[in-house]
């Protein structure tokens, strides 16, 4: 039965990230449009912003809700699980209005000093009021995690991603002929009445499967022992989330002002940041979408594994995972490789683009496996750990940055992410290898699916350019529709996969 509820909550989860993604993109294609390539730019930086003051709202207390919550149940308290959503929240408002204050009041300072743009500041101070709705949410949603019950929150966020484009869309266009100030606050204001309507929504599932708690029996602990709980969880995320989104906010202050500095950039740096970081890499991670889901699913899974002893568990778990991870990412990786600049051309209509996709697509197994095993390792309690290798890896690259990009420009920045993504790739896989006790066959997991996945797309892409002239839009669809089921039929020729590891992925 437990097995047919975490199959069931990864195809909700799948689906509506898949949903989600692909509204997402072209919304994002809508904007670029709509704004330009400079004014995703200039949201990027706001956006670098509520990137840091939403993981200080935040605090990490969803991820701890998911591990004691999913602990409690599993020991049958019931009532433990209630009580550890509510001090979660009493926790997370706390600390969500210190951050309103600090951004709304603080906008003007943070604007002049650190982003180098005062059209920032609408935007800011319109961003602040999301805040408390937004860490609401998240420790709802780690309870429903939890409670093995994902569609509460992926339809919530469905509903959220479709209030936010439909107000973003009538807001840009109303305020357009007022400048990329207003618009990037048009976008602001979208996001922050969709997190309000998201965290209602969400609060009245959570009282209706209340219900179903009431009246059950289980162990109670004091108030300070629980958010002793919560905070032993929550502050290494934490301290790791802000402090890697801090080095990253300034990361992405620097780039633009560090590209301006080279002579071949200029003027267009704020562009070409924006394509990079606005364009560029939510189609690098689109393919992703199954892999997010399952590592967020394994939360609760492989802390209550872990709780009660169950090391074979894990370990089977870890190596299947991790080869699902780098057999999926090979494939997508040779296909932007190949048709990175049609695939720029097609939905962005820009040939920058399309070479960024390409210039990027050597880094996508990284990029999965990095994120997949970050995920897994805060299952495992390794949060410690995860911190560091945040920390450490931010601070090369804001020295890179820093060396690098006046000289070298955007091929310098490109350099940088091939350098920081395999680093913590490495530090990563390396630790939940470790701590799991599993293992990571190079010629089976790596070498192999990489030569096939190329080996089938460059076939098809040369076969077709050779014959026939196909339109993008049909070239990119046929591209997937042959090479993937090839590529997987290859895998089992080569015996990289059986039908026993299918069946493993699913246990």
């Amino acid at each position: 039965m437990k097995k047919t509820v975490f199959i069931k909550n990864a195809a909700i989860m799948t689906v509506s990230s898949l949903i989600l993604r692909f509204v997402g993109i072209i919304f994002k294609v809508w904007l670029a449009a709509g704004i330009g390539s400079e004014g995703v730019g200039l949201y990027q930086l706001v956006f670098s912003v509520y990137v840091l003051a939403s993981t200080f709202a935040t605090s990490g207390i969803c991820t701890a809700v998911t591990r004691l919550a999913a602990d409690e149940l599993a020991l049958g308290s019931r009532k433990g699980t209630v009580k550890i959503l509510k001090r979660s929240i009493e926790l997370t408002l706390l600390i969500a209005f210190v951050s309103v204050a600090l951004i709304f009041f603080g906008a003007p300072f943070i604007a002049s000093r650190f982003l180098g743009d005062m059209r920032a500041v609408p935007a800011m101070k319109i961003l602040s009021f999301s805040l408390p709705f937004m860490g609401v949410s998240s420790c709802l949603r780690g309870y429903f995690i939890a409670r093995r019950k994902a569609s509460p929150g992926s339809l919530t966020q469905i509903a959220e991603q479709g209030i936010r484009i439909l107000l973003v869309v009538l807001l840009v266009k109303k305020y357009m002929p007022y400048g990329l100030a207003y618009c990037c606050g048009a976008v602001l204001a979208g996001d922050t009445v969709a997190e309000a309507a998201s965290c209602t929504i969400l609060a009245i599932v959570y009282f209706r499967d209340k219900r179903s708690l009431n009246g059950l029996s289980g162990r109670t602990r004091p108030p300070y022992a629980i958010v002793k709980q919560i905070l032993h969880i929550s502050i290494p995320i934490t301290a790791g989330r802000y402090l890697n989104t801090a080095l990253r906010t300034a990361e992405n202050v620097l780039v633009p002002k560090c590209l301006s500095k080279c002579p071949r950039s200029g003027e267009n740096a704020l562009s070409q940041f924006g394509m990079i970081k606005g364009m560029a890499l939510p189609i690098l991670f689109f393919p992703s979408t199954l892999l997010n889901s399952l590592s967020t699913l394994l939360i609760p899974e492989m802390s209550e594994a872990a709780a009660c002893g169950r090391r074979g568990l894990v370990k089977s778990a870890v190596e299947n995972i991790l080869r699902l991870t780098a057999l999926m990412s090979y494939i997508f990786a040779a296909v932007f490789f190949v048709a990175g600049e049609d695939i720029g051309i097609l939905i962005y209509n820009s040939r920058q683009v399309g070479y960024l996709l390409r210039a990027l697509s050597p880094i996508v197994p990284l990029m999965y496996l990095d994120s997949v095993s970050d995920g897994i390792l805060k299952g495992l309690d390794q949060q410690t750990f995860t911190f560091r290798t945040a920390v450490c890896d931010s601070s090369l690259r804001i020295i890179l940055i820093l060396l690098a990009l006046p000289k070298y420009g955007l091929d310098g920045f490109i350099a940088i992410m091939y350098f920081s993504n395999l680093l913590t790739c490495v530090m990563n896989v390396g630790r939940l290898l470790k701590v799991s006790g599993a293992g990571f066959k190079i010629v089976g997991n790596i070498v192999l699916p990489l030569f096939s996945a190329l080996a089938v797309v460059l076939i098809f892409n040369s076969v077709t350019a050779n014959l026939f002239a196909l339109p993008i839009l049909v070239y990119i669809i046929l591209l997937c529709a042959v090479c993937i089921p090839v590529y997987i039929m290859l895998l089992f020729l080569f015996g990289c996969i059986s039908k026993d590891d299918i069946l493993n992925v699913i246990k």
